[in-house]
């Protein structure tokens, strides 16, 4: 198995394996537009998840309004069909954020965070430019229901809210590890040099968000980790008539 050393934790983390049904039919070469044009579609919804975490929680207004400028191309290409896909002059964030002063963990929270939405919004690009390299289109695709099953499960109260939604995407995130790692020797070069080389982050994103959720939780929350995990098996091993990057057991 590639990079042992990033995965063991993760696998440790993960209540199951993908099964060998959802690979087989992923690795097939009739799904490689599906599968690229959703990854790119998550690459981005992860950047947003991390980006609305900071505006809902960290950040004054000003530096709210900031990261709405730092997304709106990204999401004016993909929602708006705006610009040509070069986002060279949009990678950096222009303006230092602010922490609200009553939110005690703001700074951790913008510092793991502005560095994830840094590199999702990279692995976007990346996505983007095999895509176009491939001539595959950036069509219309429905999201899998993966992450919104997940997020269902949270609670509404504060500061559950917030701790649910960190282990949500510490879920999500080993996921991805897990799939980019499984898919990866299955694939062309390109692709299994490029799965690989995600791994990396893909890992420190799902460490970052557990040790959020620890931390602004302040106690023990094994139990809804436990919790969590058993939803997230359920929708990765439950029959999904759609394939995406995260659905669960292919119906066909």
């Amino acid at each position: 198995m590639l990079h042992n050393d990033l995965l063991i934790p993760i696998q440790s983390f993960l209540n199951c394996p993908t099964s060998d049904k959802w690979l087989n039919f992923a690795k097939q070469p009739e799904q490689m537009a599906v599968l690229l044009v959703d990854h790119a579609n998550c690459e981005l919804k992860a950047a947003q998840t991390a980006m609305l975490l900071l505006r809902r929680y960290a950040v004054d207004k000003d530096s709210s309004e900031a990261l709405l400028v730092w997304l709106k191309p990204f999401e004016d290409f993909v929602y708006r069909k705006v610009g040509n896909g070069d986002f060279s002059q949009h990678v950096n964030l222009s303006k230092k954020l602010i922490s609200k002063s009553n939110f005690e963990h703001g700074d951790q929270l913008i510092d793991k965070m502005v560095m994830l939405i840094k590199e999702e919004l990279h692995h976007f690009q990346q996505v983007l430019e095999i895509m176009q390299s491939r001539q595959i289109e950036y069509g219309n695709l429905t999201a899998s229901r993966y992450a919104k099953g997940m997020m269902k499960h949270v609670r509404t109260h504060e500061p559950a809210k917030l701790i649910d939604t960190l282990i949500c995407g510490a879920y999500i995130e080993a996921r991805s590890c897990e799939r980019f790692a499984m898919l990866a020797p299955h694939l062309d070069k390109e692709l299994e040099t490029f799965y690989v080389s995600l791994l990396r982050s893909e890992a420190r994103h799902f460490e970052d968000y557990l040790a959020l959720a620890k931390c602004v939780a302040g106690h023990y929350i094994a139990e809804r980790i436990a919790y969590f995990s058993q939803v997230e098996e359920t929708l990765i091993n439950s029959p999904d008539a759609e394939f995406r990057f995260h659905s669960g057991v292919p119906k066909y």
